[in-house]
C-alpha cells in the first residue's frame, strides 16, 4: 500500500524583489509516512522546517518535485493539484496547526473549534458539543469557552490551536511544534492526544525541538541542516 504522504526532490526558493535574488528555502526534500505514524522533522531554526508544512499545506507552492497524498483509491500531488482540490482536503482530510493561533476576532474559544466541523456540514449544536469536548481534552478551562482568544495568554492560544486542528481527526495532521509556550501538564495532556490521534490511524508529520518528546512519539525522524544538501531519515 502506498503511504499516506511522500515528498519526492521538493524545492522550494523565495524570491527577494528588494535585492533581486533568490533566496533557498530547502532542497530536494525526500520522505515518506505511512498510515498512523509520526514523522519528526528536526534541525535549527532557519533550514526550512516550517516551509516544508507550509508546502504540503499549499499555503506556500513548492518549486520542483511531487507531494503525494494518499486519497481513497487515487493519489493526489498537492503541489499541481487544483485550488478546488486542495481546499476540499483541507476541509476534510488535512489539518495544520501552526505555532500561532489566527482566528477572527470576537469569535469565542467554542466558535474557534466548531468552524471546521461546521464548515465539513456538522449540525451546529453537535460541532459546539464536540468542540467543548476537545477543549476539555486539552484542559482549557470552562469558564473560557465562552471568550474570544485574543484575550487568551499564549499558551491558552495554543490548547485552541490545537483543540481545532484535532477536532477533525483528519487522515494527515501537520504540527509546527505544538508543545512551544506550554507548561509541563499541558504538554503531557498534548503528547496524550497525538499518541491517541496515532493510534486511530491519522499520519503526522511534525516539527519539534524536544529530543525526548520525539523519542516518545516518532516513528522516523528527518533531520534538516543548514547545508540544504544534507538531510537524512532515521527511525526512532
Amino acid at each position: 500500500m502506498d503511504p499516506v504522504l511522500e515528498l519526492c526532490d521538493v524545492s522550494k526558493h523565495f524570491y527577494l524583489h528588494e535585492r533581486k535574488k533568490h533566496l533557498l528555502a530547502f532542497d530536494s526534500i525526500n520522505f515518506a509516512v505511512d498510515a498512523g505514524q509520526l514523522l519528526a522533522i528536526t534541525g535549527p531554526s532557519g533550514v526550512g522546517k516550517s516551509s516544508i508544512l507550509k508546502c504540503i499545506y499549499r499555503s506556500y507552492l513548492s518549486d520542483t518535485g511531487a507531494i503525494w497524498f494518499r486519497h481513497q483509491q487515487d493519489r493526489i500531488n498537492l503541489a499541481d493539484c487544483s485550488e478546488h482540490t486542495m481546499i476540499g482536503l483541507r476541509q476534510s482530510q488535512i489539518g495544520y496547526v501552526s505555532q500561532f493561533l489566527h482566528c477572527l476576532p470576537r469569535k469565542s474559544a467554542r466558535a474557534v473549534v466548531a468552524a471546521p466541523l461546521i464548515r465539513n456540514g456538522d449540525e451546529p449544536s453537535s460541532a459546539n458539543q464536540r468542540a467543548e469536548a476537545m477543549l476539555e481534552k486539552f484542559n482549557l478551562p470552562a469558564h473560557l469557552w465562552d471568550v474570544s482568544p485574543h484575550t487568551f495568554s499564549g499558551g491558552e492560544k495554543q490548547r485552541v490551536n490545537l483543540a481545532r486542528g484535532f477536532v477533525l481527526q483528519p487522515k494527515l495532521l501537520l504540527v509546527d511544534e505544538p508543545t512551544a509556550s506550554l507548561d509541563p501538564q499541558t504538554r503531557d495532556i498534548v503528547i496524550q492526544n497525538i499518541l491517541e490521534i496515532k493510534q486511530a490511524g491519522t499520519t503526522v508529520v511534525g516539527i519539534f525541538h524536544d529530543k525526548k518528546i520525539v523519542k516518545r512519539l516518532a516513528d522516523a525522524e528527518y533531520v534538516l541542516t543548514p547545508n540544504t544538501l544534507n538531510q537524512s531519515t532515521s527511525h526512532v
